[in-house]
């Protein structure tokens, strides 16, 4: 149980690695023939999941401090790979595992049992891979090599599929065309590209609807600095707006995660921000309701809730139908804790309305899911009462230490 008191906020923060370039660069470093270094590891439990991967596909892994050292090879040491309770662990490696011969199978625990796995069955077979789901779900296994040729992506649940052909693709046989539909997330895919332009391999695209890879390219081994994680930032960037100010550094201004249209949306809602190379400062003022379209960016509904219980009128988020399959279903989840706390939240269609207002405080539960956790945290700042939070450990996920962060800046 963790205990949140209503607070002011004030100070400084260094934002956590993003766990999303983490994953990536961790597995294209597994398929560079040579010593990559990353820098910047926080140890999130999907970053774990990651490296215990690759460590099975045959690379070698080291780490000290917050640098992984990865030599990249592509020997598999066992057929059975645990991907953890991570999604993009799951729709990554799966293209990527499918670079061998031999049949490997991919599974994981907790909610990524229920998270769909069968938009990646019929491109994998196109491309000449042998795979079988669960029903669409895992464990899934799969037999290759990937040949590469043509094939159609379904990326209306996820982009996390694409980014997994993508980053496999330039170790096929062939050259890849991947032609796309309802590609949500884009900004995704803009920062699958960039890194693995970063280790030197392209990618061309017409309008995110045709994907084009090269057959044959090789990754360079690179000594990388992974950035800092809007999506964490988020929670500090709501948590500023409410209760004071925060500076957060680690955060690049110029970033292709999709999660930085946090600026946009606490500006939106009153707040003031500051922008700098690679820190952020936000400080509170009066907040209004607001109106935001998280639809490419539906990690930010947690901390916008929290955000949106404390201002004054009916905020509305649009994007309710990318919650459905996330740690939790976050549309249904934040209805229910954030009625616990005293809030009133209404999904119809694809928008979530907020009722936002005065929020009385009381017990909840995380549902073990990390933004989850984060967002009860924030909505405590301003609440008449302490907020309870049931499973908070559930933020070793992403940002294993927010809690103490949170502390340090919660006066």
């Amino acid at each position: 149980m963790q205990r949140i008191e209503p607070c002011k906020i004030f100070g400084t923060i260094t934002a956590p690695t993003s766990k999303s370039m983490m994953q990536r660069a961790i597995a294209i470093a597994s398929l560079a023939q040579g010593k990559s270094i990353l820098h910047g590891d926080t140890a999130s439990d999907d970053s774990k999941a990651a490296l215990k991967v690759i460590y099975d596909l045959g690379s070698e892994v080291h780490k000290e401090g917050n640098t992984i050292c990865i030599n990249g090879a592509y020997k598999p040491r066992t057929n059975e790979l645990n991907c953890g309770e991570s999604g993009l662990g799951i729709r990554m490696f799966t293209p990527i595992a499918a670079l061998h011969s031999l049949p490997l199978t991919l599974h994981g625990h907790g909610s990524l049992k229920t998270r769909p796995i069968s938009m990646i069955e019929p491109p994998l077979r196109d491309l000449g891979v042998q795979i079988q789901s669960n029903n669409g779900l895992i464990p899934i296994q799969v037999c290759g090599p990937l040949v590469g040729g043509t094939t159609h992506v379904d990326g209306s649940i996820s982009s996390q599929v694409l980014t997994g052909l993508l980053i496999a693709s330039p170790c096929a046989q062939q050259d890849t065309y991947l032609h796309t539909k309802d590609l949500k997330s884009k900004p995704y895919i803009d920062m699958t590209i960039q890194i693995m332009a970063d280790f030197g391999v392209s990618v061309t695209h017409s309008n995110y609807e045709q994907f084009f890879v090269k057959a044959h390219q090789t990754y360079i081994p690179q000594e990388y600095t992974v950035e800092g994680d809007w999506s964490g930032a988020s929670f500090f960037v709501v948590a500023a707006a409410l209760g004071g100010q925060v500076t957060i550094h680690n955060v690049r201004s110029n970033s292709k995660q999709a999660d930085i249209a946090i600026i946009e949306a606490v500006t939106r809602a009153g707040a003031h921000v500051q922008i700098d190379d690679h820190k952020i400062t936000v400080n509170k003022h009066t907040l209004k309701a607001f109106e935001f379209d998280a639809t490419e960016c539906p990690d930010l509904f947690p901390p916008l809730v929290a955000l949106a219980a404390h201002c004054t009128g009916i905020s509305k988020i649009t994007g309710v139908s990318r919650l459905t399959h996330k740690e939790s279903n976050r549309a249904v989840v934040l209805q229910t804790e954030f009625a616990k706390l005293g809030t009133r939240i209404e999904n119809i269609d694809d928008t979530m309305f907020i009722y936002g207002g005065t929020l009385q405080g009381g017990r909840m539960h995380a549902h073990n899911d990390h933004r989850i956790a984060m967002a009860g945290a924030c909505a405590a700042i301003r609440s008449q009462h302490a907020v309870e939070i049931e499973n908070p450990e559930c933020v070793a996920k992403s940002y294993p230490h927010f809690f103490e962060d949170f502390k340090n800046v919660c006066g």
